[in-house]
């Protein structure tokens, strides 16, 4: 994109130069490079980029050096463009990440070898989008069916366990699915068991069952 004034920061030269380079001929102005956390900053701070293209991981530590410049940047300079890059998915930190709002994104490096793509995700978020690695998608997607409780339940009990939600007793949830009491109650302690709920009063354990009905929404 012309014009379009960018930081870059990156520890390995290599693929910093090359970054820049890339980003010169596709008609950014590259403002500045850093190797670290703090060096971003304070050129960040220097220069009042449009785009801010760090890595996650730089000296000293290697932890969160990237994330953390990335953080203050974007609440000094709220406007400004952040696109962070991982050498792999890091789910806790993209989402941190992730949710500061728009013109932001996370992609992996290997993503840098397939050009017009990493271009196009640039403008995107340059333009007020956030661009998400398809990598970290499907790794939320495979965290959320490894945690949800109620993948185990079968569209029958989902359906009684949300007929509980509303607060009906099993006599009603009979009445509203044409089935027995008998049926019902067999559904009920179907539920309880595979929620792994604590063998309690009945009650108890119905609420406890809503309960995770409702967090798992």
């Amino acid at each position: 994109m012309s014009g379009v004034r960018v930081v870059l920061a990156e520890d390995d030269v290599l693929l910093r130069e090359g970054l820049a380079s890339l980003l010169e001929r596709s008609g950014y102005d590259v403002a500045g490079q850093a190797a670290d956390g703090p060096g971003l900053l304070a050129l960040a701070r220097e220069t009042g980029p449009e785009l801010v293209v760090a890595d996650i991981r730089m000296p000293p530590t290697h932890t969160t050096e990237g994330l953390e410049a990335a953080r203050v940047i974007r609440q000094e300079m709220p406007g400004t463009a952040i696109l962070v890059l991982s050498a792999y998915v890091e789910v806790e930190h993209a989402m941190e990440l992730l949710a500061s709002g728009r013109r932001i994104g996370y992609l992996l490096k290997s993503r840098i070898a397939n050009v017009d793509e990493f271009l196009d995700a640039l403008a995107r978020i340059v333009k007020g989008g956030a661009v998400v690695d398809p990598a970290l998608v499907q790794e939320l997607v495979a965290a959320r069916r490894r945690d949800d409780p109620l993948e185990a339940l079968s569209a029958r009990e989902r359906e009684v366990l949300a007929l509980m939600a509303e607060g009906r007793s099993n006599a009603g949830i009979s009445r509203r699915l044409w089935v027995t009491g008998g049926t019902v109650e067999k559904h009920v302690s179907s539920i309880l068991t595979k929620l792994n709920l604590p063998e309690a009063g009945d009650n108890h354990r119905r609420v406890l069952a809503v309960i995770t009905f409702l967090k798992a929404r």
